[in-house]
């Protein structure tokens, strides 16, 4: 059997086949993934009011800021399409996103004197906003890595006969 004669089997095979990726039919995986986006633009949008309220006392944190709300909008875009790779990166952006509101949400509170120049959103609210990502990134955390433990990249290769599929047209039925 020549290479040509073999590249045309393995691609009768091939076509034969259903790839199915079992886990992501689960309710539970599907809960997890639209909890996940869920936190993630819920992140995306407290970052935004911070950085609206916030930009003219947001000296060096700017270009950071718009950078993670980026970043959250391409992870809950791959999360989306079921990537599981992204889960890692969302839990730990999550847990950096959480080190920088912890530090600087008390931050905001100390600017409420005067002296400070103040931004366009009241201080106070500012600082409650940022603290409120501290709880958002937790839980984004918990769940990114239930999702992974969910193995939501696990494929089963079944016939298509057997998967419930006919071939394609012009295809000879299988015995």
């Amino acid at each position: 059997m020549g290479a040509a004669e073999r590249a045309a089997q393995a691609d009768r095979e091939r076509r034969n086949v259903v790839i199915e990726h079992p886990n992501r039919g689960k309710a539970s995986s599907k809960t997890t993934k639209a909890i996940i986006i869920l936190l993630l633009l819920v992140s995306v949008g407290l970052m935004l009011i911070v950085c609206i309220g916030g930009w003219t006392a947001l000296e060096g944190a700017k270009p950071i800021l718009i950078a993670y709300m980026a970043i959250y909008l391409i992870l809950a875009f791959y999360c989306a399409r079921w990537n599981r790779g992204v889960l890692p990166l969302a839990a730990a952006f999550g847990i950096i996103l959480l080190i920088f509101a912890a530090i600087a949400g008390p931050e905001w509170f100390a600017r409420d004197k005067t002296g400070f120049s103040n931004p366009p959103l009241d201080e106070g609210i500012l600082g409650l906003i940022t603290l409120l990502l501290i709880p958002v990134q937790l839980l984004l955390i918990a769940f990114a890595m239930r999702g992974f433990q969910q193995e939501w990249n696990v494929e089963v290769e079944r016939p298509r006969t057997e998967a419930g599929y006919s071939p394609p047209p012009g295809e000879p039925q299988t015995a």
